[in-house]
């Protein structure tokens, strides 16, 4: 097991913390890893193997553990009396009013809780209303590029590829951390990131939502994947099936999209207005968590190279915990503007600067832009023009392994 710095630097940090520690993100994205080896942190401290309570709730062994009460009765047979009992809970979501138990945990025992789920309405109102200001959130992405690289070292040290050519294959394979543990074929890591996502649209989607249409379900997802990097709203959504002779109510796409928002299939990017201060909440665009998905599903297309991109930059601003909302500026688009902290970065994301009037479009928009915050144009060209009065020209790879 490889232990992803970002993430477990942020669970030790809160090892004995009175806080509830919840990761989220989409299944097989490394959370369950992220547990077993914070179970081995705490075993080098000294804990005591009957002190970690480590329940996969996926896992068959614990099949009967569904209820609030059952899983309250199994744990309380198991805390130590005189001890701190350390809660290791894997996908608490299969526990029916799972945060009662875990409210329950606090206030009857001497416990530090982790918890991780794959559905992002785990932080829905009835969390917030047990366990307000009582917990903190990681939310585990898939690998990075810099990590992808340190799979790459630790399972092929033989493998010496320069970093361009090592961003080529993360391009086509994508980040799930399972398909980079072992030498699979280009066509076998599609087959087991389609798995994944069978299972994520199953049981995280169309099980928990009470999805009945599924077909309907797997065209929206389609139209959502075919429009990588576009704006779009319910009523284009809904506009396309009707010139597809199939009628569907603008509701059922957004129930449909959250839906997919919350087994982390997508993530919701809004417009932001930088000359009006203020969020539009229309023409949003919307993101895959990880793009092989898109692969797995569509297959690779090279006319969507853009919009992949583009998706790949976004992920990364998330991953570095920055707010992300695509820009607009007078009657130009920027494709993102990330916030953290008070500071912002603005990005403009192509495949190639072919052209003097591709140049032009892609940095003319930052550069009429003028406070002082970094600003980058982020392309894959081998060969290409220094940066033009501040704007900074990057290759994707650089931009993906910069400290920012």
């Amino acid at each position: 097991m490889i232990a992803r710095t970002v993430y477990f630097e942020q669970l030790r940090e809160f090892i004995d913390k009175p806080q509830i520690k919840i990761l989220t993100g989409i299944r097989r994205s490394g959370k369950s890893t992220s547990l077993l080896l914070l179970k081995e942190e705490l075993l080098s401290r000294g804990i005591g193997v009957d002190q970690i309570v480590l329940i996969n709730l996926e896992s068959f062994t614990f099949s009967e553990l569904r209820t609030a009460a059952q899983l309250y009765n199994y744990v309380t047979d198991r805390i130590q009396k005189g001890k701190k009992t350390y809660l290791l809970l894997d996908e608490i979501q299969e526990v029916v009013e799972w945060e009662k138990a875990v409210n329950s945990f606090l206030v009857d025992f001497d416990v530090d809780i982790y918890l991780t789920g794959s559905n992002s309405h785990l932080l829905s109102s009835e969390l917030a209303t047990y366990l307000a200001g009582r917990y903190v959130e990681i939310p585990v992405y898939t690998l990075s590029f810099s990590e992808y690289l340190q799979f790459r070292s630790a399972y092929f040290p033989k493998d010496k590829a320069d970093n361009k050519t090592a961003f080529l294959s993360y391009l086509r394979l994508g980040g799930f951390p399972v398909i980079h543990t072992a030498d699979y074929s280009v066509e076998t890591a599609y087959k087991v990131v389609y798995d994944i996502y069978s299972s994520v649209i199953l049981r995280d989607t169309v099980q928990r939502y009470k999805i009945r249409d599924v077909e309907l379900l797997e065209r929206i997802v389609k139209y959502a994947f075919d429009n990588i990097g576009n704006t779009f709203s319910g009523k284009n959504v809904a506009d396309y099936f009707k010139s597809q002779q199939r009628k569907i109510d603008i509701n059922t796409v957004y129930n449909y999209l959250n839906a997919l928002e919350g087994a982390f299939i997508l993530y919701r990017a809004s417009r932001y207005d930088i000359k009006g201060k203020e969020i539009l909440k229309t023409q949003e665009k919307f993101y895959l968590s990880d793009v092989g998905l898109l692969y797995a599903t569509m297959g690779y297309r090279d006319r969507m190279i853009s919009g992949i991109l583009e998706n790949i930059v976004y992920l990364e601003f998330k991953r570095r915990g920055y707010t992300v909302y695509v820009g607009k500026y007078l009657d130009k688009e920027i494709d993102f503007i990330a916030e953290k902290q008070g500071q912002k970065i603005y990005a403009q994301v192509a495949y190639k600067l072919e052209s003097e009037e591709t140049v032009e479009r892609e940095f003319s928009t930052l550069l009429s832009i003028k406070d002082q915050y970094p600003k980058f144009v982020i392309t894959l060209d081998d060969f290409w023009k220094e940066s033009i009065e501040g704007v900074q020209h990057v290759h994707l790879s650089d931009f993906l392994l910069r400290t920012f």
